[in-house]
C-alpha cells in the first residue's frame, strides 16, 4: 500500500513533536538546576584524551570519578559593596548558569598556542563555571558533584576527568603538600568548603559560596598549573622535548589550566589577575594586567625554549611565571583584608581573602620573616629569617654611625645579627624585653592566618594593611612597589 504525501507530512510531524517530548523528558543531568547552562552540559565536546600515559599527572587521573577567579561570581553582585565597581564586576563574565560548552576550540587561547593536543584538559574550565553556578545558587550537592565526577571533560574511554582528580592526588610537582605535610592538601580545603566544614564549619552561604568559587578556581588551578610547569622541567632535563609526548604537552597543559578556553577564561585564574590590575593600576592594556601579560609571554618563551632545550630559558619562564602570581594574589590578599571593616560584607571579603592567601601561602609564608615578641612593649621585632638566638642581639643604639644602604648617624633599637630595626620601644623595652624565649618563625604568616580565621569573627570590623607581613616575600621574588601598585 503506498503512503500519500499528505500522511508522510503526517507522520513525520508526529514523530519530530514525540522526539522533542522525548529530549524534553530527559533534558540535561542538571535540569533540576534553574542556574545550569543549556550550554554546559555534557554536549561540550569529548575529546579522547590525548594525554601522556607517562605522565603522572595524567596517569593518576586515570582514576577519576570525578586567577578562576572572582570573574564569573554572580553573587558578588548582591554580597559586594555597591560602591565598589571592582566588586560588581566579581559578578559574572561568563554567563550566570554556568561554562559553555567547549564545541569550537582552536589551537589558541589567551595568545598562547598550543604544540600538543589538550583539549580535555581545557574542557575542565567549563566544570569550574558550573560548579560556581551551582554554588552561587546555594546548590551545594551539585557543585560537588561536578567537582568530585566530572561533567565537561569526557575521556576516551567514557570516564571524566575531574578537578578533585587534579587536587587530591598524591606526590605532584608543587610545593603544598609538602607546606601542608599532607597529600591532596589542596582537595582537602576545597572539599571543607564544599561540605562546611573545617575552617568553613558553620559559615554562612555567601562565605561557603566564596570559598567553593575562589578556593576551586585559584588554589586549585594554580596548583596544577605549577605541577605542569615543573613536570615540563623534569621532562625536558631528562631529554624528552617530544610535543604530544614530552615537555612541550605538559606546558600546555599548564596554560589549559591557568587560562583556559577563551569561551570559559571568565571563570579562570587569568580572570582574577586582570581584575586585580585594574584595582591596583597595574594593567598592561586596558582589561589586561601586567601579570596577565608577563605569565603570557613567560608561557610563549617557555615553550620555545624546552623545545630548543634551552634549560635556562625554561627555567626562567616557570620562575616569571611564579613570581606573577605572587603578585596578583598579593594584590588580591591587600585588597580584601582591606575591606573587612565593612559593616555589611566583611565575612564575605575575609573568605575571599582566605581563598586568595591560600593560593600563594605555601610559596610565601616561608619568606614572611621571623619576629622577637617584646614583653614590655607588646610589639615585635623582626629578625628575617634568624632563628630564635637573634632575639638577644637587639640593643639600643644613641647616634652610632651605621654603614650600608642606611648609613648615617642612627639612634633607636638595632639587631646587629639580622640588620633590622625594632620600632616603638624605648631603650628599656629594647634592652630588656626581648627573649629567645618569644620567637615566633614565619610571624607574618602567622598573623595572616589570624586575620584571616574565618570562625573567628572578632577579626572583622577592622581594615587591615598587610603590606609588612608580605614585604619580605616580595624581597625573596624581587617584586617591586610598582609591580604592586596602590589599590583604588
Amino acid at each position: 500500500m503506498k503512503i500519500s504525501l499528505k500522511q508522510t507530512q503526517g507522520i513525520t510531524l508526529i514523530l519530530l513533536m514525540m522526539m522533542a517530548a522525548f529530549a524534553g523528558c530527559i533534558g540535561g543531568d542538571d535540569s533540576d538546576d534553574d542556574s545550569s547552562s543549556s550550554t554546559a552540559t555534557d554536549s561540550s565536546s569529548s575529546t579522547a584524551d590525548s594525554s601522556d600515559s607517562s605522565d603522572s599527572s595524567d596517569s593518576s587521573d586515570s582514576s577519576d570519578s570525578s586567577d578562576s577567579s572572582d570573574s564569573s561570581d554572580s553573587s558578588d553582585s548582591s554580597d559586594s559593596d555597591g560602591s565598589d565597581g571592582s566588586d560588581s564586576s566579581d559578578s559574572s563574565s561568563s554567563d550566570s548558569s554556568g561554562g559553555s560548552a567547549v564545541s569550537t576550540m582552536d589551537g589558541e587561547d589567551g595568545g598562547y598556542t598550543y604544540a600538543s593536543n589538550v583539549d580535555n584538559h581545557r574542557s575542565l574550565m567549563a566544570d569550574m563555571c558550573d560548579i560556581k553556578a551551582h554554588a552561587n545558587a546555594g546548590e551545594w550537592t551539585a557543585a560537588k558533584g561536578i567537582y568530585t565526577n566530572g561533567k565537561n571533560a569526557e575521556k576516551s574511554d567514557g570516564s571524566y576527568r575531574t578537578l578533585q582528580g587534579f587536587a587530591a592526588a598524591a606526590g605532584k610537582n608543587h610545593g603544598y603538600d609538602a607546606f601542608y605535610g599532607a597529600d591532596g592538601s589542596v582537595d582537602a580545603m576545597i572539599m571543607a568548603a564544599m561540605d562546611g566544614t573545617g575552617d568553613f564549619a558553620g559559615a554562612s552561604d555567601t562565605v561557603r559560596y566564596q570559598g567553593i568559587a575562589k578556593l576551586t578556581a585559584n588554589l586549585g588551578m594554580v596548583a596544577y598549573t605549577i605541577h605542569e610547569l615543573n613536570s615540563a622541567i623534569a621532562k625536558a632535563d631528562a631529554g624528552n622535548v617530544d610535543n604530544d609526548t614530552g615537555a612541550p604537552h605538559n606546558w600546555d597543559e599548564g596554560w589549559a589550566f591557568f587560562h583556559g578556553p577563551d569561551e570559559n577564561v571568565g571563570c579562570s585564574p587569568v580572570a582574577t589577575l586582570n581584575k586585580r590590575g585594574a584595582d591596583f593600576g597595574t594593567e598592561h592594556t586596558a582589561g589586561m594586567a601586567n601579570t596577565t601579560y608577563n605569565i603570557q609571554q613567560a608561557m610563549i618563551n617557555g615553550l620555545a625554549a624546552l623545545q630548543a632545550e634551552d634549560q635556562t630559558g625554561y627555567n626562567d619562564a616557570t620562575n616569571e611565571v611564579v613570581k606573577n602570581v605572587i603578585i596578583a594574589y598579593s594584590q588580591a590578599v591587600l585588597k580584601y583584608t582591606y575591606k573587612m571593616d565593612n559593616a555589611d560584607n566583611g565575612a564575605k571579603y575575609q573568605a575571599e581573602g582566605y581563598a586568595f592567601w591560600k593560593t600563594i601561602e605555601a610559596y610565601a609564608a616561608p619568606y614572611t620573616d621571623n619576629a622577637c615578641y617584646n614583653m614590655q612593649s607588646h610589639t615585635m621585632g623582626w629578625v628575617s629569617s634568624y632563628d630564635n638566638t637573634s632575639c638577644d642581639d637587639f640593643a639600643w643604639y644613641e647616634n652610632a654611625q651605621m654603614g650600608g644602604p642606611n648609613s648615617g648617624t642612627f639612634t633607636g633599637c638595632y639587631n646587629m645579627v639580622s640588620h633590622t630595626v625594632a620600632e616603638g620601644v624605648d631603650q628599656a623595652q629594647c634592652d630588656g624585653g626581648f627573649s629567645n624565649d618569644y620567637f615566633y618563625e614565619n610571624y607574618g604568616a602567622t598573623s595572616m592566618n589570624n586575620v584571616l580565621d574565618l570562625t573567628d569573627a572578632t577579626q572583622l570590623g577592622t581594615s587591615y594593611d598587610v603590606t609588612a607581613w608580605l614585604q619580605p616575600v616580595w624581597d625573596h621574588y624581587g617584586i617591586t612597589a610598582d609591580d604592586i601598585g596602590s589599590y583604588s
